[in-house]
């Protein structure tokens, strides 16, 4: 990245429209202005993205083949001004802002979120076992 040009976050923010749309992916600055009509998930999915800040996430939760990733560093323009990456290259996170105060888009669970993945499916069973004893006994006792 040393001859890139060095880009800051507030420039990248002013490029999210149809006619001028870069994307942040892992520090680099992609101009994907003129692939918005031939991305195959619809330009609209590269605009959300663009309009999102950090593209990274987005990027990498898709799955994108090696010849898309190769076909990137054609529309390759810049690097970001002290770009912190979204994780450390030991899994850690990073001192990148936590999910909470980013809103949540698209980043780990956090604890609470794992309790609740189990809290959910327990109480649609207490509630299937409640309904289930009030159509067998209680019902019955009702019609006598």
């Amino acid at each position: 990245m040393g001859d890139l040009k060095k880009l800051s976050a507030s420039e990248i923010s002013l490029h999210t429209s149809k006619d001028d749309c870069w994307l942040l992916i892992n520090g680099k600055v992609y101009d994907v202005t003129k692939f918005l009509e031939d991305h195959p998930g619809g330009e609209e999915v590269l605009l959300h993205a663009s309009a999102s800040g950090d593209a990274t996430d987005a990027f990498e939760n898709v799955g994108h083949s090696t010849s898309a990733t190769s076909m990137m560093e054609s529309y390759l323009i810049g690097s970001v001004e002290g770009y912190v990456a979204p994780y450390a290259a030991t899994g850690e996170a990073s001192s990148r802002p936590s999910s909470s105060a980013q809103g949540n888009k698209g980043k780990p669970a956090s604890s609470s979120a794992s309790f609740i993945d189990y809290l959910l499916p327990v109480l649609v069973l207490i509630f299937a076992f409640v309904a289930w004893y009030y159509l067998t006994f209680i019902s019955k006792d009702e019609k006598k």
